[in-house]
C-alpha cells in the first residue's frame, strides 16, 4: 500500500516538477511492483537467480584469490570457494557441460563389465575433486547408486564444498557415499576399505594394495574427475595417484576444458578421434588466458598426460555455447594402460586380422618379437600388430582399438590423407547389391572365410546370417565402416524396436541418450566420435537422407514436389501389382526421372554421379563406351578436363538408366521385392520390404550369446593392402562388388590387385564381382592369372 501511495504523490506533483525520465522511471518501477504482487515465486526467483550470479560474478571476476598468503592450494580453494560454494551447482550448470556425459559413458562401461563378469563384485567408485556431490547425484539417472556401487568416495580438498557434498548425502540418505576432505594425492583406499593390512599399506602414492596371500589387488572400479584436473596446479603427480588408485578392470573417466593445436597430437595413433580438437590460435590465446583468472589451467599438458597414463577406450572433444561463445571441452574415457598387455593378446588378435596360423604366442614373449625378422616370408602382421609393437617399445598406450570390449574395428591411421578425403562422410546410407543373388551364388557355409566391401555393412550382415567362419569387411572410407559398426553395436545392445527406429525408419527421437547408455560400450573411440557428431542430426531428419547419396534421393523427391508427381511416387511404392505399378510408371513417374534433359545437365556430370551415386570417372567411361558400341558409333573420346564432351555423354547415361529402371518396373514389386528402389522412393523401409539384416529373426540370430558377428573385423583400408597382409591360402570368398570399376585400363594397379587376390584364396576359391559394365576389361586380368571367369547374372 505504500507503494501505491508514494506512486499517486509522486503523479500528483505538476509536471513541471518531474523530467521525463522520473516518469518512464516510476512507470517502470511501478509495472514491476503490480506484476510482483500476482507472481510473487517470480520475484523470488529473480531476486535468487541475480544474487546467485552476483556471487559468482564477484567471486570469480573481482574477488583476489590469494588464500591465506602461504601459497597452498586448499587455502587459495577455499579463498575461490567459500564464498559461492552454496551456489556453486546452480551457477555451473550452463558453464560445465559434458558431465552428464561422461557419467552416462563410464557408467555404462562400467556396468557392462559387471554384466560380463570382468567386474565380479560390487564397483567402488572415487569422485576426485567431486567438489559439491553434484555428480554423484546425478548419477542416479545412471544407475541406483545406493545399491550399484559398494561404496563412493568423494575426494576434494576445499572444505566449504565438502560441507555441501555431506548435507547433500545426509539429505538423500546414501549412506554408501563417503566425503573425504584430502588432497587426492594422499588419498589411499586402503585406508577406508576393510581387508587391506596396514602393514602393507604403500606409501606410493594412491598405489592399490595387494595383498599377496590372498592374490588380490584393491583399486578402484571407478574413477572420475569433472573439471577439476585443470584446477590442480602439480597435475603429474596428480595422475600418477590416479593411475595407481584404478584397479585392473577399472574405468576412468575425465571432462575438463581444454586448448590444443593439432601440431601437438597429429602423430599420435593413442588418442582415438581428432574431430574438432583442433583449437584456432585466437581460442587458444583467449580462453587460456581468461580461465587463468580462476586458477584453471588448461594447458594441453593435462590432457595429454591423461592419454598418456591410461589407455584410450572413448575420446571426444566438443564445444560449450554460451552466450555467443564456444568453450572447448573434452570427454576421456579410459582404463589401465597395462604396459604387460600381453603380447600374446596382440598375437591372438593378429592372427584373427590376418588369417594367420604360424604366430606362436611364446615366441612373442622372446625380446626378439619386438625386432624385425628377415625371414618373414610366411609370417605377415597386419598394420595393427606393428604400430603395437612399436608403442610398447616406446611405453606408449597402445591404439585406442586394443582398448574397446569388442575386438572388432581393426586400428587404422585415421590422420592419413587418404582416410581424410572423405571429409567424415560415408557416401552410401544403404547398400544397393542384392544380398540374395550372393547367398544363391555363393552358397556359404560354416568353413568359410570371407573378404567383402564394407559399403554401408548390409551385405555384410546378410553374409553374418549364413554363419561364415569369419568375415573381413574392408573399406577405405573409415565413415562407411562407422556405420557398420553402429549396425553391429546396435545389434549387441537395442532391443528390435529401438533397432528398427535407427535402421528401417532411419529415425530416432532419442539417439543420444541410446548412444550414450547403450551403444557405446560396443564402438570403437572413432566411431563414436563420429556418430557423437553427426548421428543425432543423420537420425533426426533420416538416416537415409545423409551420406553422398543422399543427393540422389533428394532429387528424386525434389522433382516429385516440383512436378506434382510426388504422390505417384508415394503410389508406386504401394502398388499391389505388377500391372498397377507398370501403369503409374509409364504413365506418369517415368517422364520425369528418365528425362533426357536431367540426364544430360544434371545426373550425366561427372560431379553429381561421384558425389551422389558414388560412380567414378573410371566406371562412367565404361558406360559411355558401351553406349557407344551399342549404337554402332565412333569411340567416345573428346575430353576437356576429364569430362565427356556434352550431348554424348548425357546420352549414355540416360540409356543406362532406361536399361535399369525399366526393368526394375516390369520385372519387380517394389513395395513387397524392392527395397533398393522402395528407400529411394520413401527414404525409409516398411515392415513389408527390407533388406535380411533388418528381420526380426535376423536381429534374434545377430545379437544372441552366439552371434556370428563375433568373428566380424572391420578393416579401415585399401583392398590391395589387407589382401597383402593376408597369408597365403587363407580365404575362400572375395566379394569385390563393383571395386575393379575404378581401376584405369591398362594401369599395373589391377593385375597387382588381382595377384594379390589369388594369393589370398585357397584352391576352389569364389571371387564375385559385379560391374556397371558390359564386358569387363579386367575379366581377362583375371583369367591370365588362373581364374576361370563365369557371367551369372
Amino acid at each position: 500500500m505504500a507503494d501505491l501511495t508514494l506512486l499517486y504523490q509522486t503523479l500528483a506533483k505538476p509536471l513541471t516538477q518531474v523530467s521525463l525520465a522520473s516518469v518512464l522511471l516510476v512507470l517502470i518501477l511501478a509495472s514491476y511492483f503490480i506484476l510482483s504482487f500476482t507472481e510473487l515465486s517470480l520475484l523470488r526467483k529473480t531476486y535468487n537467480a541475480c544474487n546467485e550470479y552476483g556471487k559468482f560474478a564477484y567471486s570469480c571476476f573481482l574477488k583476489p584469490h590469494t588464500g591465506d598468503g602461504s601459497g597452498g592450494q586448499q587455502a587459495a580453494l577455499e579463498s575461490f570457494y567459500k564464498t559461492q560454494a552454496s551456489i556453486y551447482d546452480a551457477t555451473r550448470s550452463r558453464l560445465l557441460q559434458g558431465r552428464e556425459d561422461m557419467l552416462a559413458l563410464v557408467a555404462a562401461q562400467v556396468r557392462h563389465r559387471v554384466e560380463t563378469g570382468k567386474i565380479e563384485h560390487k564397483p567402488i567408485w572415487v569422485d576426485i575433486g567431486g567438489g559439491t556431490g553434484w555428480n554423484i547425484e546425478q548419477m542416479q539417472e545412471q544407475v541406483d547408486v545406493p545399491n550399484f556401487f559398494h561404496a563412493v568416495y568423494l575426494v576434494d580438498l576445499s572444505t566449504s564444498l565438502c560441507d555441501v557434498a555431506r548435507e547433500r548425502f545426509r539429505r538423500l540418505g546414501w549412506h554408501n557415499v563417503h566425503v573425504v576432505c584430502q588432497d587426492a594425492r594422499a588419498f589411499r583406499l586402503s585406508d577406508y576399505e576393510a581387508g587391506a593390512d596396514g602393514s602393507k599399506a604403500q606409501f606410493s602414492i594412491g598405489k592399490s594394495v595387494y595383498d599377496e596371500q590372498s592374490g588380490e589387488t584393491m583399486g578402484a572400479d571407478l574413477l572420475t574427475m569433472s573439471y577439476s584436473l585443470s584446477m590442480i596446479p602439480e597435475f603429474h603427480s596428480a595422475i600418477d595417484s590416479v593411475t595407481h588408485l584404478l584397479g585392473v578392470d577399472g574405468v576412468v573417466g575425465v571432462v575438463d576444458f581444454y586448448v590444443q593445436n593439432q601440431v601437438e597430437f597429429q602423430s599420435r595413433n593413442y588418442m582415438g578421434g581428432a574431430i574438432d580438437r583442433h583449437c584456432m590460435w585466437i581460442s587458444r590465446v583467449f580462453w587460456r588466458t581468461w580461465f587463468e583468472l580462476d586458477r584453471v589451467n588448461l594447458e594441453s599438458a593435462r590432457r595429454d598426460y591423461i592419454e598418456y597414463k591410461f589407455g584410450t577406450i572413448l575420446s571426444t572433444n566438443r564445444r560449450c555455447h554460451l552466450v555467443g561463445f564456444r568453450i572447448p571441452y573434452y570427454i576421456f574415457v579410459g582404463c589401465a594402460k597395462d604396459s604387460s598387455t600381453s603380447l600374446q593378446q596382440l598375437a591372438a588378435l593378429d592372427a584373427a586380422v590376418t588369417e594367420s596360423p604360424f604366430i606362436s604366442a611364446l615366441d612373442l614373449h622372446s625380446k626378439s618379437a619386438l625386432k624385425p625378422r628377415r625371414d618373414s616370408t610366411q609370417e605377415r602382421h597386419s598394420k595393427a600388430f606393428e604400430s603395437a609393437v612399436v608403442n610398447l617399445a616406446a611405453s606408449l598406450p597402445l591404439p585406442s582399438a586394443y582398448y574397446q570390449n569388442n575386438k572388432t574395428r581393426i586400428y587404422y591411421d585415421e590422420t592419413l590423407q587418404k582416410h581424410r578425403q572423405f571429409n567424415d562422410e560415408y557416401i552410401y546410407a544403404f547398400t544397393w547389391e542384392d544380398s540374395r543373388t550372393d547367398s544363391r551364388l555363393l552358397k556359404i557355409n560354416s568353413d568359410d572365410v570371407i573378404l567383402a566391401i564394407t559399403s554401408a555393412g548390409d551385405n555384410i550382415l546378410s553374409y553374418a546370417l549364413e554363419g561364415p567362419k569369419r568375415i573381413h569387411a574392408v573399406d577405405l572410407n573409415p565413415s562407411q565402416n562407422h556405420l557398420l559398426e553402429l549396425k553391429v553395436a546396435a545389434y549387441r545392445s537395442l532391443e528390435y524396436q529401438d533397432f528398427w527406429k535407427l535402421f528401417g525408419e532411419g529415425k530416432h527421437p532419442d539417439f543420444h541418450n541410446q548412444l550414450m547408455k547403450r551403444l557405446s560400450p560396443h564402438l570403437s573411440s572413432q566411431a563414436f566420435d563420429f556418430w557423437l557428431h553427426n548421428g543425432a542430426t543423420a537420425f533426426s531428419k533420416g538416416l537415409y537422407f545423409t551420406g553422398g547419396s543422399r543427393h540422389a534421393i533428394q532429387l528424386v523427391q525434389w522433382l516429385g514436389k516440383l512436378l506434382g508427381i510426388r504422390q505417384d511416387m508415394l503410389r508406386l511404392a504401394s502398388a499391389q501389382t505388377l500391372a498397377e505399378q507398370r501403369d503409374i510408371w509409364f504413365k506418369r513417374v517415368r517422364r520425369v526421372l528418365l528425362s533426357r534433359l536431367l540426364a544430360y545437365f544434371v545426373i550425366g556430370s561427372e560431379r553429381f554421379l561421384w558425389k551422389a551415386l558414388g560412380v567414378p570417372s573410371e566406371q562412367r567411361a565404361m558406360i559411355e563406351e558401351d553406349f557407344k558400341k551399342q549404337a554402332g558409333q565412333e569411340p567416345i573420346t573428346a575430353r576437356e578436363g576429364g569430362e565427356v564432351s556434352g550431348v554424348k555423354s548425357g546420352q549414355a547415361i540416360w540409356n543406362y538408366g532406361v536399361q535399369t529402371l525399366d526393368p526394375v518396373i516390369e520385372q519387380t514389386l517394389i513395395g513387397e521385392d524392392n527395397h533398393y528402389y522402395l528407400v529411394c522412393l520413401l527414404g525409409h523401409y516398411t515392415p513389408r520390404s527390407h533388406p535380411t539384416y533388418l528381420a526380426p529373426r535376423s536381429h534374434a540370430r545377430l545379437s544372441s550369446s552366439t552371434s556370428p558377428l563375433t568373428n566380424l573385423r572391420i578393416h579401415t583400408d585399401e583392398l590391395s593392402e589387407v589382401f597383402a597382409r593376408m597369408q597365403r591360402a587363407s580365404l575362400t570368398i572375395a566379394v569385390l562388388m563393383d571395386s575393379m570399376d575404378w581401376f584405369t585400363p591398362g594401369s599395373e594397379a589391377a593385375p597387382q590387385q588381382v595377384k594379390a587376390v589369388n594369393a589370398a584364396l585357397k584352391m576352389g576359391g569364389r571371387v564375385l564381382l559385379r560391374s556397371a559394365g558390359v564386358s569387363p576389361w579386367y575379366v581377362k586380368v583375371f583369367e591370365a592369372e588362373g581364374f576361370s571367369a563365369k557371367r551369372v547374372a
